[in-house]
């Protein structure tokens, strides 16, 4: 059981994974930063004063009761940002990869179609047929039919 789960961590997949999830909380981060220092003020610069950007208030005088839309605009660019970049820098150069090993790979031998394996079985009943007519015909019981 341990020398199974030690072959699967040494696979190189686990590594693999764990470098991807470091670079992924990482750039999570810078990504974070970025909005929130440049993209989340200039969207609060779209509101009044009063407002201090895409938001209002429930109960006056409860700052815990401030609804602000541009913190959920802002984690909207951070998803769209980083599904962006997870896209074009991880997912389309590994299909791209995956499409020029297939490239590079024979192809094996076709499965027949439907219309190739009925000619098949129509081959097989008739000379299972013909067979049948040159074998002589087995003697009739001399006792009569069954009841």
């Amino acid at each position: 059981m341990l020398k199974g789960f030690k072959d699967f961590l040494m696979r190189g997949n686990v590594v693999d994974l764990a470098v991807a999830v470091v670079i992924g909380t990482a750039f999570t981060a810078i990504v974070t930063a970025f909005t929130t220092s440049l993209i989340k003020p200039l969207i609060s610069s779209l509101g009044s004063a009063e407002t201090a950007g895409l938001g209002f208030q429930l109960r006056e005088g409860k700052p815990d009761t401030y609804v602000d839309f541009s913190t959920v605009i802002n984690a909207a660019i951070n998803f769209v940002i980083v599904a962006a970049v997870v896209y074009f820098v991880l997912v389309l150069p590994i299909q791209k990869i995956q499409e020029r090993r297939k490239r590079g790979e024979e192809a094996g031998p076709s499965e027949p179609t439907n219309v190739e394996l009925l000619i098949e079985i129509r081959d097989l009943l008739a000379a299972q047929q013909n067979n049948q007519t040159q074998t002589p015909a087995p003697t009739p019981d001399r006792r009569g039919p069954a009841i």
